[in-house]
């Protein structure tokens, strides 16, 4: 008896001893130990191009973003691109403009088969880009549906429209009919994007804007209506080199992981210089990718050590772009009264929290429990 209970003794120091080497050897080359997808997005016009990018990240990614219009029509190069990215363990998913019926009938089909041919390698379709965002610059999400804000009588009335045509068109109907998970990304209306029937949004993380408020807005979003949120990392600059540095890059992708991020992908379009093979990612940026993986891996306390902890709770329905206090409302109406009052509660709200703060939307719909502490847009703060 004494024996057996030595040898258990023995047996329990010996994992004690060596489950952390174990750890570090297989935790740091596989998968992130957090539930993290981070990878790089294609925007080139070939399955070469897509192969030759994949061979470069697949050591230190495990998505990619099939972000090519070029590819998303041609099925022989989707297909090639899909097997081979499945072929080097990335997981993936595919941009569509849209979901064909007639133009690209093989659209249909190709969805059919897409879980039976790679299973859950295939994470969804990103269907459209930036409805939020084209809405508040432009007036409408889609100019291809026309004017079909041009009735709206008031906020209600533009976030219904704004919602109905997103859930109602033929694409989402061909995805949700599949049960096909659905992304984008966006800069503004994320609340209003998953209202529509996006599952997931990518906060795009770009030029100058305020990394506390669009991730307070993106994940408050997907925190109340019970989905989930990513980053995308984009341009800072209109011309080349479009991306930050790689010192740069790496504090924005620290940043969405500290924050609770899903996913984190890195923006890869148009192509620079022009014999750049991997569109508009240097050596630099490589290098970034490649000390988040290292970084992950060895932190995994670190993810969501920032999430929301408090909420700011604006006007039922009211699409404010947020980016600056005359920012337009619905892309239809300037900026109200209301406008610089809440610009100005909400800056004191990023400065008192930081990225522990969430902005979300007065909805009956929804309830606000899971804050600690929860601000309405009326509510005193000093």
């Amino acid at each position: 008896m004494t024996k057996r209970i030595w040898l258990i003794l023995i047996i329990i120091l010996i994992i004690a001893v060596f489950s952390p080497i174990a750890y570090w050897h297989y935790g740091s080359t596989g998968d992130p130990v957090t539930p993290l997808f981070f990878g790089v997005s294609f925007g080139g016009k070939t399955a070469d191009e897509a192969k030759l990018l994949i061979d470069k990240v697949k050591g230190y990614t495990n998505f990619f973003l099939v972000n090519s219009w070029d590819v998303s029509t041609n099925e022989t190069a989707l297909n090639e691109v899909c097997d081979y990215a499945v072929k080097a363990d990335l997981d993936f998913m595919v941009f569509f403009s849209w979901v064909s019926r007639v133009i690209y009938p093989w659209h249909q089909t190709w969805l059919d088969m897409a879980e039976a041919r790679w299973g859950d390698k295939f994470l969804g379709v990103y269907l459209f880009d930036e409805p939020g965002g084209k809405q508040i610059d432009t007036g409408g999400w889609n100019e291809e549906m026309g004017p079909i804000f041009e009735n709206a009588s008031d906020y209600s009335d533009a976030s219904n429209v704004f919602v109905n045509s997103i859930s109602s068109i033929n694409s989402t109907l061909d995805l949700k009919r599949r049960s096909i998970p659905m992304f984008t990304s966006d800069y503004a209306l994320y609340w209003f994007d998953y209202l529509a029937g996006y599952d997931t949004v990518f906060v795009e993380l770009a030029w100058n804007n305020s990394r506390p408020q669009q991730i307070g807005l993106c994940r408050g979003a997907a925190n109340v209506q019970g989905k989930e949120w990513g980053a995308i990392i984009t341009w800072t600059y209109d011309n080349p080199p479009y991306l930050s540095s790689g010192p740069e890059i790496l504090e924005d992708m620290l940043t969405a992981y500290e924050t609770g991020a899903k996913y984190v992908i890195i923006f890869n379009y148009p192509t620079y210089p022009e014999d750049n093979p991997y569109g508009i990612l240097s050596e630099e940026h490589f290098a970034a990718m490649q000390q988040f993986w290292t970084y992950i891996h060895q932190h995994p306390e670190d993810y969501g050590k920032a999430k929301g902890q408090v909420a700011f709770v604006l006007p039922k329905d009211y699409g404010w772009g947020m980016r600056r206090p005359d920012c337009s409302i619905w892309g239809l109406w300037p900026a109200d009264d209301l406008s610089s009052v809440i610009w100005d509660k909400m800056n004191r709200l990023i400065e008192r929290y930081g990225l522990q703060l969430d902005i979300v939307y007065d909805d009956p719909r929804f309830s606000f429990n899971e804050y600690s502490e929860v601000y309405y847009w009326d509510s005193l703060i000093t």
